[in-house]
């Protein structure tokens, strides 16, 4: 059991991504130190490693390391399209601020 979510939409959009690059549909997400607010999101194509946790929807499998758990327990992996462009959403309630780029976070 965990405590990931990957929205239908997100999980459409990388396994069309990884099918036009010829990998497996797993996104991995990571955490990384950096950015305006503290934190920052890190997105790739990938495989499980041992110690992921592991989310599936729809076929299509959300990774994230042990480390990146403790900031990333309970978020939500979108893709959205708006005015704005296109791009993958972390709904993350472990963050206490973020920016207006909507990619770096505080806790």
């Amino acid at each position: 059991m965990t405590n990931l979510t990957l929205t239908e939409s997100a999980a459409r959009r990388v396994a069309l991504i990884a099918d036009k690059q010829a990998k497996p549909a797993v996104l991995r997400l990571a955490v990384d130190g950096g950015g305006c607010a503290g934190f920052t999101y890190r997105f790739a194509l990938g495989e499980p490693e041992e110690g992921d946790t592991v989310a599936e929807t729809a076929g299509v499998r959300l990774v994230v390391d042990p480390v990146s758990l403790d900031l990333l327990d309970g978020s939500e992996v979108d893709y959205v399209e708006d005015l704005g462009g296109a791009a993958f959403k972390v709904r993350n309630p472990n963050a206490a601020s973020g920016c207006g780029c909507g990619s770096s976070f505080g806790i």
